[in-house]
């Protein structure tokens, strides 16, 4: 079964914003840091942002500012709203635990930036 379900994802141009929704399961979401990665073409994946239980959070330095991560406990969700988006964030992005598990990778949900 599917147990992390990204969504949100789309076509958007320089400084638009955009909110992704990851669906995990209660089993996952409630025990572990979850994390939202993204992968661009010619790219290795790469840890975008991550929040514990607790709700504390960190970013990569290259979205700091722009990104914020939340979660919401009593949906399962976890959520990476992206303002001031910029060309180089174009690429699939996933969320999983963190650290991440192999088969907790879905199919991740395309962000494109562009004018």
């Amino acid at each position: 079964q599917v147990q992390l379900v990204e969504s949100g994802g789309g076509l958007v141009q320089p400084g638009g914003s955009l909110r992704l929704s990851c669906a995990a399961s209660a089993n996952i979401f409630s025990i572990n840091t979850m994390g939202w990665y993204r992968q661009a073409p010619g790219k290795r994946r790469e840890l975008v942002a991550h929040i514990t239980r607790g709700s504390s959070t960190n970013y990569a330095d290259s979205v700091k500012g722009r990104f914020t991560i939340s979660r919401d406990n009593a949906k399962n969700t976890v959520y990476l709203q992206m303002n001031s988006l910029k060309p180089e964030d174009t690429a699939v992005y996933y969320c999983n635990t963190y650290p991440p598990t192999t088969a907790g990778w879905g199919q991740g949900t395309q962000v494109t930036v562009s004018s």
